[in-house]
């Protein structure tokens, strides 16, 4: 979820991306606080409950999901937006974590392949300019066997809010890059992962997948 900004022309998309995260970083927080309360309530939780071991976060953000992975768990953490970074980093010092944070790119991450135990996105999927690259990332970096968890928003099951969410695609694509019917779990079984759990909720509007590289 982000705010909406007016595009610059010859602005690329990563780097309208970059402009807008770091414009809302201020204020994400709360911002984010009332969807997850309303909306996405226990997300977090659920990835953290299931991540393990040498944890890759693609799009950290200001470091929300830090308080719910394992305490020995060695967390790398990326995000396009310096701003939202430095939010990151306080939160890790808070917290007493030693978490390996990067400004980096979700279409080019970094670490060789099979670097990562488990890779996990929250809520940033519906924004990244291409998922289906995104994803093979993702999926190069884990090790056979290793864990995917992604928490986001999607199209609804339910028409009349598809369409209102499409309607609202006309105008958050354009000046945020935010979509809200794009959908991550046909591109993650495409990219040939193994899906163990999908969880969709509140109207089919939120989705939560768990899936593992195949060994």
């Amino acid at each position: 979820m982000t705010s909406t900004d007016k595009p610059r022309v010859g602005e690329t998309p990563a780097a309208r991306q970059k402009r807008v995260w770091d414009k809302s970083a201020p204020s994400y927080d709360k911002q984010i606080a009332f969807f997850e309360k309303t909306w996405f309530g226990g997300g977090r939780e659920w990835l953290g409950q299931r991540a393990h071991s040498r944890i890759l976060e693609v799009a950290i953000g200001t470091g929300r999901n830090l308080p719910h992975y394992p305490a020995g768990a060695a967390v790398t953490g990326i995000e396009l937006s310096p701003a939202m970074l430095a939010i990151a980093r306080q939160r890790a010092a808070g917290l007493g974590r030693d978490v390996d944070l990067q400004e980096g790119d979700a279409e080019h991450l970094p670490g060789g392949d099979a670097s990562f135990d488990t890779v996990v996105c929250a809520l940033s999927l519906c924004t990244i300019p291409n998922p289906v690259t995104a994803i093979a990332e993702m999926k190069r970096v884990l090790v056979p066997g290793g864990r995917l968890l992604l928490l986001d928003h999607i199209g609804s099951t339910w028409p009349p809010v598809y369409a209102a969410q499409w309607l609202l695609e006309r105008i958050t694509i354009r000046a945020a890059g935010e979509h809200f019917t794009r959908r991550q779990l046909p591109l993650v079984q495409a990219a040939g992962f193994q899906v163990i759990e999908t969880e969709r909720r509140k109207a089919g509007t939120v989705e939560r997948i768990h899936a593992v590289k195949p060994a």
